[in-house]
């Protein structure tokens, strides 16, 4: 459900199925961002509700930043937002990538050596 106000949505269904309006937005002075914030801003994004450029001035966030909660939005839903999850999905992403020629020789060593 959309409402819209002067072209603009005024209220949307977040990404917990509540109600999101300007107001019911995470503060401007927020300091510890859980998950459930981040989706919030970045539907609020989504929706219409908020522009990029309002998102970044209001929060004091770069670029990078949103888009790196929008990645991890789309790749895995709000538990994509959880440091924790990013942190082991960057781990496995590490551990898939295939290794230069002289990584992969000293690992083999150290195994062998073991």
């Amino acid at each position: 459900m959309i409402e819209y106000h002067n072209s603009r949505a005024a209220r949307i269904i977040g990404p917990l199925s509540e109600v999101l309006t300007r107001d019911s937005l995470p503060p401007p002075n927020t300091t510890r961002w859980v998950a459930s914030r981040k989706a919030q801003v970045v539907a609020a994004v989504q929706g219409g509700l908020l522009t990029l450029d309002e998102v970044m001035a209001r929060y004091s966030l770069s670029l990078e930043e949103f888009y790196s909660w929008q990645r991890a939005m789309d790749r895995a839903g709000v538990s994509g937002l959880r440091v924790a999850w990013s942190s082991a999905d960057r781990a496995a992403r590490r551990r898939d990538r295939p290794q230069s020629a002289p990584a992969a020789l000293q690992r083999r060593q150290e195994l062998v050596a073991v």
